[in-house]
């Protein structure tokens, strides 16, 4: 076999795939699909599980590994070579997804087998052939040819602009520098950062420090930086990124906004809805806009008041009105003077190795897995780890690790299926996944120091890959985090924060890179006491961006679209404290939104937080290490994938529906 992509028989092999490969092996998967799906519409067999869905499931998993690593890569190399074989290739993918998803004679196919599904049929199979005739009508299925067609058309070209948006945001990012030449103007940075900055600034030949607008200098900048001159510059390159008001207009998102807005409402009108903000409910908890809005409002009232006192607790502390630039650094000197800790000092306790066992062996005490490194097993870069998991000696999955910044890479932290599970018809995959972050790069020593925000981080991708890799279901479409509501896909990853909280759990994952002692229990105690400083005023800003993006796509009209920058600003005078100046440009890389699947559904990761912290409140009744507890909410939510009801699955956990009490709590607002 001459195309590494094709050999889906083990893990992708990164030392040898190359983007030449890509077109070709996609044509050929494609190609096969296409051939082996008309003998199965045209076999004269009764359609069943085995006969139909089984085999269409399949062709779309081998489809799905051939891709992933082409999607994967795209994201972790600086290579203008792989973009443009992932850009090349999309179109092709995005076409033969929504011919599969319009084929009549298919979702004919599909529902003859729902009727005739035995009455002991699992749910499994019931939920997997529900979700795909959910689907068949949410691509177009019922449509004219006319109306098909150009469905299909609109889809082609969402994912194109959708792919250019994120590349916008990455060139921006990445173009983007600061050089100083005065140490003073650095005062206040760590020194790893520092030194980073230092052999940049020697690699490009010129004097001084080089900053660059990674998320790990960004953030130290903002929070530790005492020059506001230097924290102004990060803060107006950060918010200017793909915009027309960056350093580079060809990079300007603006017209990638209006466009992926419109072919998205045109595309939800096509298929039956009144606006995008309805299609994508379509697939969620929530039921309707009015519902989502006044979620997020009632979030807003409960929290407004606590937030203004913090705001004016802080502006106080400052002694000076605070600009959005300000508010990170002086919360952070706030939390030092009130609660004597520090990011920096925490820092030194968190090397990411540490952490990164600490978090393994909660996995083990929670869901009895052994996770054990393998360094057979190739991949793209040298920070790269690979991982099996294995349950009473038996392999039951994988994932890779990939966690430092560095150009060209993807901004942000993010999970992704490597390979799905599946066990249909006697064929057999284990779930493989991708873990990504962008910390602090490891220093001449080889040592990362994470801050405590970046332990947070950490266990939250890491729910993400345990409700991939746990899962028990075998249909790839409603494996793992696929099928699950998107209000609901975060619950995982937002529960396994409220580990990071607790101090046996920091106990394993610390150890401090100069002494190797783990953290103090009266370090601890301060980090606690400071868990809820800046929280109440952190909710308007989550708030600001669910309600953005959803009045965006809830209120579009095509005869006359509101700008949404106007719709930001209306946002911000109903919900924000913090004002922004007019260089603000958000929306711009807002790739959640505008290239990612939170699409009218930014609002999840805080209906999905409600959620969280009302499983974690039966860890905080019954000891939060309760095996008991921890196989339930393995048996009830990891395991289920999307082939159960979400709110019938949690209250089969819980006992009962969740409250925003908890959150409320928990975030330190009164209810």
């Amino acid at each position: 076999m001459t195309n590494p992509l094709l050999d889906t028989s083990s893990l992708p092999r990164f030392d040898e795939i190359r983007p030449r490969h890509v077109l070709p092996a996609v044509r050929k998967v494609i190609d096969d699909n296409r051939a082996r799906l008309h003998g199965l519409l045209n076999s004269g067999a009764a359609p069943d599980i085995e006969a139909l869905v089984a085999p269409v499931e399949q062709m779309d998993h081998e489809l799905g590994r051939v891709w992933s690593p082409v999607s994967h890569l795209q994201s972790v190399l600086g290579s203008t070579d792989w973009r443009d074989a992932y850009k090349e290739a999309l179109p092709l993918l995005t076409e033969y997804g929504t011919e599969l998803s319009q084929n009549a004679d298919l979702q004919r196919a599909y529902a003859e087998v729902q009727r005739n599904l035995p009455d002991d049929a699992s749910a499994e199979s019931r939920s997997a052939v529900d979700h795909a005739l959910r689907d068949f009508h949410l691509a177009g299925v019922d449509l004219g040819k006319d109306a098909k067609d150009r469905f299909k058309t609109i889809m082609q070209e969402l994912a194109e602009v959708q792919a250019t948006f994120e590349h916008n945001v990455q060139d921006a990012s990445d173009d983007w520098t600061l050089n100083i030449t005065d140490v003073d103007n650095l005062r206040g940075l760590p020194g790893p950062l520092l030194a980073r900055a230092a052999e940049s600034a020697e690699k490009a030949g010129i004097d001084g420090w080089l900053l660059s607008l990674d998320f790990p200098t960004y953030d130290a900048v903002m929070k530790q930086a005492d020059s506001r001159d230097l924290r102004e510059a990060l803060y107006r390159g950060w918010v200017t990124r793909g915009s027309d008001k960056g350093r580079d207009p060809k990079w300007d998102n603006g017209r990638n906004i209006e466009r992926i807005l419109a072919l998205r409402h045109e595309a939800a009108n096509l298929v039956g809805f009144q606006n995008f903000a309805e299609y994508s409910l379509a697939t969620k908890m929530a039921d309707t806009p009015g519902q989502v809005i006044a979620f997020l409002r009632e979030l807003s009232s409960h929290s407004r008041a606590a937030a203004e006192r913090e705001l004016s607790e802080l502006t106080g502390f400052a002694g000076a009105e605070l600009e959005a630039w300000d508010v990170g650094y002086w919360l952070e000197k706030f939390k030092q003077d009130r609660f004597s800790v520090s990011n920096e000092e925490l820092r030194g306790y968190f090397p990411a190795t540490t952490v990164k066992a600490g978090l393994f062996d909660l996995a083990s005490q929670l869901y009895g897995v052994a996770l054990e490194q393998d360094d057979d097993v190739t991949a793209w870069h040298d920070d790269v780890r690979f991982y099996k998991v294995r349950q009473e000696g038996e392999i039951i999955g994988g994932f890779y690790t990939d966690l430092f910044a560095r150009n060209g890479k993807r901004t942000g932290a993010w999970i992704d299926e490597c390979v799905t599970r599946q066990y249909l018809n006697g064929r057999t995959a284990l779930p493989v996944g991708y873990l990504v972050c962008n910390f602090q790069p490891p220093d001449e020593n080889g040592v990362s120091l994470l801050t405590h925000d970046d332990v947070v981080t950490l266990f939250h991708e890491f729910g993400h890959m345990l409700h991939h890799l746990l899962t028990r279901v075998g249909f790839p479409s409603i494996s793992g985090i696929n099928g699950v509501p998107w209000d609901a896909v975060e619950l995982p990853s937002q529960f396994m924060e409220n580990f990071a909280w607790s101090y046996e759990v920091l106990m394993r994952c610390s150890s401090h890179y100069e002494f190797h002692k783990p953290l103090p229990r009266d370090l601890f105690d301060k980090l606690d006491a400071s868990r809820h400083a800046g929280a109440a005023l952190a909710m308007p800003r989550q708030l600001e961006l669910g309600l953005f993006d959803f009045r965006i796509h809830a209120e579009y009209d095509p005869a006359d679209p509101v700008p949404v920058l106007q719709t930001l600003a209306e946002v911000r005078d109903e919900v924000a404290l913090i004002r922004h100046p007019d260089i603000n440009r958000l929306p711009h890389a807002f790739s959640h939104v505008f290239s990612g699947g939170y699409a009218a559904g930014y609002y999840s990761y805080k209906w999905a937080e409600v959620l969280a912290a009302d499983a974690f409140g039966a860890f905080e009744e019954a000891g939060i290490f309760d095996r008991e507890t921890a196989q339930r909410f393995r048996r009830e939510i990891l395991e289920v994938g999307g082939s159960r009801d979400i709110m019938e699955a949690y209250v089969a956990f819980r006992g009962r529906e969740p409250t925003v009490d908890a959150l409320l709590r928990q975030t330190g607002i009164e209810v």
